[in-house]
């Protein structure tokens, strides 16, 4: 039998190779390097010897005696460094976008690596505060290119009843990229005054990994018989499912390809009423990911263990605790995503993120003024609260909102609609990145309840808006998730004249 129907689940035939194995886990090399970028920047910007080389007037006021806890770190060029990086990211993911449409998802991870390598030595090298940001910037075209590129590569070679799971390997090693920041930033704390710059410049190994890694993998079929390259296709498609059988999947990949070129402009046709339900979800699940608050508190987390008491060595270890946390949470949800859907997890997260989220507000709100710190005991117990709220939002909406967005898009506006999905992440978290400081500094304790709100506003748009795409092959949404969902069906019902003449091209091919 060449396709088999297991419940609602239509399987092709296909094996775990080493060979898929290897590639899956050498294209996720660029979440290590995003991981990396985030984790990396909250340490680096606690390290005496970094703020007194590019920000002195943020060192003196950290050194006063009776500085104020939630306004030590207030400064719009020091969150500039930070924040550069997304607001880079977001310009490059367009540019990005037609370069994994003209040229394929193999060389636009390439480029990736390639502004990855620079960005990280401008960064390390950098003798002025126009050298560092410039660094940061090609690392946010880094980040571009390769959040652009590689989730997708992941959902199109990945078997449908694994895709969830293989695309979920992004997230995982963007957790383990934090992971790897925190233990780096914790080592070289202590080496004074140049330890910034071993932070910064350690973000070329990951760089390099992912450089040798796209020169390993191979282009995905769907961009080969998209850029009429279907014998090449097929041989790939054979080579990355381990069989000889691949006529059903591949006849799919080829009606698909079709019907995406009969759209000759997929950005304007995202604007079409029958492209709003995915760009609509694609985009509000990227806004609502960075409003949970997860970047805020990655960011700045030592900086933030700092504000509740603890030494710079002692915020550096708790980070560490909540990068483990971020990690095997992140394990869990590749094991569940598949089995039991993406909407249960992101609905269970947003209960326990609130209340967890809630929790911290109140205890700072109630225990720490702008001049104290929390006894140790309290402290800790935010420590664990930030753990729990990490835990459940590494099942659910750290991998869920790269999975849903790059599964959800038919085609013909695929790397249009995921390169908006992707600039809305980037503005998002340049947004939160650039002002997260300063509403500490403003809002004090109830910035942890503004992020709460958020929570359940999210809550209730996943509950009616968003629709359980487990299961569901690429290339059948349309038909099987989005003209049934009570709420998108009748965005369906109303077709352009692009979209009538890919449905043509599918009723002429079958």
């Amino acid at each position: 039998m060449s396709t088999a129907t297991d419940g609602n689940v239509r399987k092709f035939d296909s094996k775990i190779t080493f060979y898929v194995t290897l590639c899956w886990i050498l294209a996720a090399l660029g979440g290590l390097m995003f991981g990396y970028d985030i984790g990396i920047s909250g340490g680096v910007t606690a390290m005496d010897g970094f703020l007194l080389k590019f920000f002195p007037t943020v060192y003196e006021r950290k050194r006063v005696a009776y500085e104020d806890n939630y306004c030590k770190y207030d400064d719009q060029k020091l969150q500039l460094f930070t924040s550069s990086l997304y607001i880079a990211a977001l310009v490059s993911s367009f540019v990005a976008s037609k370069v994994c449409e003209k040229f394929g998802r193999k060389p636009t991870i390439f480029l990736a690596s390639i502004f990855f390598l620079i960005g990280a030595g401008l960064s390390s090298g950098a003798v002025h505060i126009a050298m560092l940001i410039f660094g940061r910037i090609f690392l946010g075209f880094g980040v571009g290119f390769g959040n652009e590129a590689v989730p997708l590569f992941l959902s199109e070679i990945a078997p449908v009843e694994y895709r969830g799971a293989v695309n979920i390997l992004f997230q995982l090693f963007v957790t383990v990229g934090i992971l790897i920041a925190n233990l780096v930033n914790y080592a070289t704390e202590k080496v004074h005054p140049w330890g910034w710059r071993l932070s910064l410049g350690l973000a070329g190994v990951p760089a390099m990994g992912l450089f040798i890694g796209s020169l390993i993998i191979p282009e995905t079929p769907t961009s080969l018989v998209e850029r009429n390259k279907e014998e090449k296709g097929r041989k790939t498609l054979k080579k990355i499912r381990g069989v000889e059988n691949v006529d059903p999947e591949f006849e799919q990949i080829k009606l698909a390809c079709e019907t995406a070129r009969t759209v000759k402009n997929p950005f304007r046709n995202l604007l079409k009423r029958w492209s709003l339900p995915p760009l609509v979800i694609g985009v509000f699940l990227q806004m609502f990911q960075q409003f949970t608050g997860i970047n805020a508190i990655m960011f700045y987390a030592p900086i933030l263990f700092q504000t509740v008491g603890f030494k710079n060595d002692g915020s550096l270890l708790s980070a560490i605790i909540t990068g483990l946390v971020n990690v095997f949470s992140t394990l869990i949800s590749i094991y569940a995503v598949d089995k039991i859907g993406r909407r249960l997890l992101l609905l269970n997260a947003c209960v326990i993120m609130l209340i967890s989220q809630a929790a911290i507000g109140g205890l700072l709100m109630a225990n720490l003024t702008a001049t104290n710190s929390l006894p140790k005991g309290l402290a800790w117990v935010v420590v664990v609260l930030v753990c729990v709220y990490v835990c459940a939002f590494a099942w659910s909406w750290g991998p869920l909102g790269w999975l849903i967005p790059s599964e959800t898009f038919p085609l013909e506006t695929r790397t249009a609609g995921f390169a908006c999905a992707v600039s809305a992440n980037m503005f998002f978290t340049f947004v939160i990145a650039q002002a997260f400081l300063s509403m500490m500094c403003h809002m004090r304790a109830g910035i942890f309840f503004f992020f709460a709100a958020w929570i359940i506003i999210m809550g209730f748009f996943v509950l009616f808006f968003l629709p359980e795409t487990k299961g569901v092959p690429i290339d059948e949404m349309s038909e099987r998730v989005w003209k049934k969902h009570p709420v998108w069906k009748k965005f369906m019902d109303i077709g352009s004249d692009d979209h009538d003449r890919a449905k043509k091209t599918m009723e002429e091919m079958n």
